[in-house]
């Protein structure tokens, strides 16, 4: 073993050296979240360079993000791999599609577009449907589904009458829309970037030459978040490897949190299957946690049991990884019950400022929610306790005019004095367009427009310690990495609190992380209706928690507005975790007692308060998934609209439908079972009782 190669794979455990080790045949790597995934794999493939077993040309890896690419290239480059391809799917595919076009088709290659929007928009006024904002948005969301499932609009009807709908419209009408969206694409010329890869799959497939010209060109694969890919995404991997086997995956099952888009973990899990020989590695270690987050972690998912009342669709569910801590013991989680959503985001405001005082710095400090509606109330609350933060996922940071300056101002001066000391010339450079040591006490635009320049500073000291002794980094090489990240839009840090959605923290992590928005309702978010939907919402609770490096923060609210009547309850997730809330302890103090608990009547499903009679004679909210038999609910009806006919009486007389969709659900047997559905007293029994006991007993 050279050097080299040796000083490649110190320091790595034993399941990451076995994983760097394995340089042939077909790989699987199951990797638990802050296992060092990115380092087993990076490391594997300078194993194979250093080794002579790999030319760096003739590696692709790919992943899903341009910013898990950029640092899979940067890492590469530091172990000496620099001339491996990293790239995400889309990026590698229109690659390979601007370099093959014009000999496989001929002309120019279509332009991209951008953003769906517009065109679907157009797609939508041409067949005289709602194009607000909303609806577009969710029917380029749908489109992007059926084309990442490789689904004509001709065969998208079928396969997708188990999704949900877009608004009133059915699957038909959504496959009409999807046809004129293509319409209005080929019209302009325009390509989207979907059809990068299926353009991309189609010309590998028709054209045998490009197809040998590609797989000489890259011999082995790597693939991370293999738990991610769609099916279009895996056709272009099979193109690609063309049956060789020389490929590696990475991924987390319990990390799968992007079905909605097409993303599947069947690939993941069945490739010992698909790849018979293949050897799998389970990357268990967490060294990014304490032993506090990752024991909650750990109990999140293994506390997992189906709930009650909801749709089984064969959801795939692994079983999951143990973590195992790496670092030392850390601060207990922390759970806060807060009464209204003002006083939730006002904790969370005054918790950070007393962390900053302790010393933590802000960017180290991340605030996640489910949806990006919770942030409106946090950001105000931030910004009256005069903490600065960004948004992921608004304007771009290379899109920022301030960003664009100062890179201007660097492009330049790497040109005139290329060898000048880049972090001594940055400051004095950006300092003219607003920069300066310390933060500015004003908010807004001010206070935005120097954290971004202050984030290129800290970017220029970050590459210049990554230096070896005695060397340190110049102007032009700091103009060429920024030119490269802009071009990957691989942004740096910038100082302030990140607020972001769980879906966007996926693959990010923080000293300090606050899970805010834990309610029924939000987590697992309303609309989750099947086994397989709340399974994921648990995902992506998981992800959450363990973007955690040091401290974990979770909070709750009890009603959405001030001064409101307290009928939220916690999420489901957090039962058996952590201490009973308020709404919980009196349930138990109730059971305690031996009888009702006093006080409010509470859902079934997530416990939350029912102020509705609807709802209490159901004994669940109506946004909770219901448990009943359509065909019990509509024969139920049908012996009402009979009843109701013979006793000339309207037939909400007999019953409402919320008191037959309680006797749907719960399907009684005897007189005392139906007396305990809120609606029938012992008058209507007694008309009644014996014609629905027959008629129950009948559709059992």
């Amino acid at each position: 073993m050279s050097a080299e190669t040796e000083r490649i794979l110190a320091g790595l455990d034993a399941e990451q050296l076995e994983v760097a080790s394995t340089l042939h045949g077909p790989l699987c790597v199951i990797a638990g979240a802050g296992t060092g995934k990115t380092r087993a794999i990076t490391h594997r493939i300078a194993h194979g360079v250093a080794a002579g077993e790999y030319v760096p040309q003739q590696v692709l890896a790919v992943t899903f993000t341009a910013r898990a690419a950029a640092e899979m290239r940067t890492r590469l480059r530091g172990l000496g791999a620099a001339g491996v391809q990293a790239h995400t799917f889309h990026a590698a595919a229109l690659r390979q599609l601007q370099y093959f076009w014009p000999q496989s088709v001929g002309g120019l290659l279509p332009s991209l577009v951008d953003h769906k929007a517009p065109l679907v928009a157009e797609a939508a006024r041409r067949l005289r449907l709602p194009a607000d904002r909303a609806t577009v948005r969710d029917l380029a969301g749908e489109i992007e589904w059926a084309k990442v499932s490789m689904l004509t609009p001709e065969s998208y009807a079928a396969p997708s009458i188990r999704r949900d709908a877009v608004g009133e419209l059915d699957h038909q009408a959504l496959a009409r829309v999807y046809q004129a969206y293509e319409d209005v694409k080929n019209d302009r010329g325009l390509i989207d970037f979907e059809d990068v890869l299926l353009l991309t799959v189609g010309i590998l497939e028709d054209d045998e030459r490009v197809a040998a010209q590609v797989r000489s060109q890259y011999r082995h694969f790597t693939v991370d978040e293999y738990q991610d890919v769609s099916p279009l995404q895996q056709r272009l991997l099979d193109l690609w490897v063309g049956g060789r086997g020389e490929v590696c995956v990475v991924g987390d099952p319990s990390q799968t949190i992007y079905s909605f888009t097409g993303a599947t973990p069947r690939h993941l899990l069945e490739f010992t299957r698909t790849h018979p020989g293949a050897r799998e590695v389970h990357l268990v270690r967490d060294y990014r946690s304490t032993p506090q987050v990752v024991h909650l972690a750990n109990r999140l998912l293994s506390s997992r049991h189906p709930e009650r009342g909801l749709e089984q669709r064969g959801a795939l569910w692994a079983k999951p990884l143990e973590l195992i801590a790496q670092r030392e013991a850390g601060p207990e989680p922390e759970y806060h019950e807060l009464p209204d959503d003002e006083a939730e985001a006002a904790f969370i405001a005054q918790r950070i400022a007393q962390l900053a005082k302790e010393g933590t710095r802000l960017r180290d400090i991340a605030v996640l929610y489910r949806t990006n509606g919770q942030s409106e109330a946090i950001e105000r609350a931030l910004s009256t306790a005069g903490i600065g933060y960004q948004l992921r996922g608004a304007e771009r940071f290379f899109q920022r005019r301030e960003v664009r300056e100062g890179l201007a101002q660097i492009r330049s001066s790497a040109r005139n004095a290329p060898l000048e000391h880049a972090t001594t010339l940055t400051r004095d450079l950006l300092g003219s367009l607003g920069w300066q040591p310390n933060a500015p006490t004003a908010a807004g635009a001010v206070r935005e427009r120097w954290e971004s320049l202050a984030a290129l500073v800290a970017l220029a000291d970050e590459l210049d310690a990554a230096r070896g002794e005695g060397e340190y980094l110049t102007m032009e090489a700091f103009a060429g990495e920024l030119e490269a990240r802009a071009a990957t839009a691989h942004a740096p840090v910038v100082e302030g609190v990140t607020m972001a959605s769980l879906h966007s923290s996926k693959g990010l992590e923080w000293e300090v992380v606050f899970l805010a928005g834990l309610s029924e309702g939000l987590m697992p978010i309303s609309f989750a209706q099947t086994q397989a939907d709340v399974d994921e919402e648990r995902r992506l609770f998981y992800v959450g928690v363990t973007r955690a490096q040091r401290r974990i923060i979770l909070s709750w609210s009890l009603s959405r507005t001030t001064g409101g009547r307290g009928r939220r309850r916690r999420t489901r997730f957090l039962q058996g975790l952590a201490p009973a809330g308020r709404g919980e302890e009196r349930l138990e103090a109730g059971t305690r007692r031996g009888k009702r608990a006093a006080g409010p009547v509470r859902c079934r499903v997530c416990g939350a308060t029912l102020e509705t009679p609807s709802e209490r004679k159901l004994r669940r909210c109506s946004t909770c998934p219901s448990s009943y038999d359509e065909g019990v609910f509509e024969a139920l009806r049908e012996w009402r609209s009979g009843a109701a006919k013979e006793a000339g009486l309207p037939a909400f007389v007999i019953f409402t439908d919320a008191t037959l969709m309680a006797l749907a659900e719960e399907m009684p047997r005897t007189p005392q079972e139906f007396l305990a559905i809120p609606g029938i007293g012992r008058s209507k029994l007694e008309r009644f009782g014996e014609d629905l006991l027959s008629v129950l007993a009948g559709l059992r």
